[in-house]
């Protein structure tokens, strides 16, 4: 995701004092924290990147997805997978696949959680010049969230949910250009939103997680999700307040963020984006150092003790 805006200024002050008061680094207190294992989280995500850029259409990108898929089957209940052929505006074929886990798959009252498992074909934001028509690891820009949803499947095999869960990973996020108008992106969420599991499709809420591994992470409330579902909003970080994680979950609105929740709330459904884009951190960005969309997106970025912050969150969200 590239579009975005920041909608106040204030937050660059919020989240600079809250980076050097080490706030996105903060140990995650003993007596909240869950079972979710941050170590498991960025083992798979090591093991997700060492296949290489996963890239539609690639090599890399093929055995990404089936290793993806076999973790998934190993633990979930049910795995869908939705496999299509996407004609990009150049006339370009890509072979794009969403993966869908589904724990308690005949349970009602359901939860979604969504990411994406693509990584950007080149590196077009780095800061230098000549890097920017070259690939590059995408450890936290897809990377991090797989590790987080192999995880957190680990955990719910071990202990069904109270509710059932829907790990959604979706294909074709970052491929083309984000606008307006947006060409060639969020592909896989707006399929999954044209062909849905089953008729009526309705889970409680909905959390894309997306960038979640940086190691300096801090979390400002996206302002699409304040708007389409504030109430979402409020029991996500109220989730992260009770485990004691609210000097990384900020309750500051942040970035506009054109991402995976959009045509999904477009469909109807209560979805927000739990995003931290000031990769590494404020400072970096305003100076134009991000890793965001660079080839300095590599696995010494992120860490398990962010990952643990979000998977503790995540977890906990379904076994209320």
């Amino acid at each position: 995701m590239i579009r975005y805006t920041r909608t106040l200024w204030a937050v660059f002050t919020t989240a600079s004092l809250a980076v050097a008061c080490g706030g996105g680094d903060k140990t995650p207190a003993p007596s909240a924290a869950t079972p979710f294992n941050g170590d498991s989280a960025l083992s798979y995500a090591r093991q997700n990147v060492a296949f290489g850029p996963r890239i539609p259409g690639s090599d890399a990108h093929r055995k990404a997805g089936d290793w993806i898929t076999a973790r998934l089957r190993a633990k979930a209940d049910t795995v869908i997978e939705q496999t299509w052929t996407h004609t990009t505006a150049k006339g370009q074929k890509l072979p794009l696949r969403n993966i869908l886990a589904r724990f308690r798959p005949n349970e009602k009252n359901r939860v979604l959680y969504i990411t994406h498992w693509d990584t950007r074909p080149v590196a077009d934001a780095d800061a230098v010049p000549a890097n920017r028509g070259k690939p590059f690891d995408g450890a936290n820009d897809g990377a991090s969230g797989v590790g987080l949803f192999l995880a957190l499947a680990d955990e719910l095999k071990k202990t069904p949910p109270n509710v059932g869960v829907d790990l959604l990973l979706v294909d074709g996020e970052d491929w083309g250009e984000f606008g307006p108008p947006d060409v060639d992106v969020l592909i896989g969420s707006e399929y999954f939103a044209a062909h849905l599991p089953e008729p009526g499709y309705k889970p409680l809420f909905g959390v894309l997680f997306d960038m979640i591994g940086d190691k300096e992470l801090l979390i400002n409330q996206e302002v699409n999700s304040i708007n389409a579902a504030p109430e979402v909003v409020q029991r996500v970080w109220a989730q992260a307040k009770e485990l004691g994680y609210e000097s990384t979950f900020s309750p500051s609105p942040g970035y506009t963020v054109t991402d995976d929740h959009i045509p999904l709330i477009k469909a109807g459904l209560r979805v927000i984006d739990v995003i931290d884009l000031d990769y590494p951190n404020v400072e970096a960005v305003r100076a134009g150092q991000s890793y965001h969309h660079a080839t300095g997106d590599t696995m010494d970025k992120i860490s398990a003790r962010s990952l643990k912050i979000v998977g503790d969150v995540a977890l906990a969200l379904v076994r209320q």
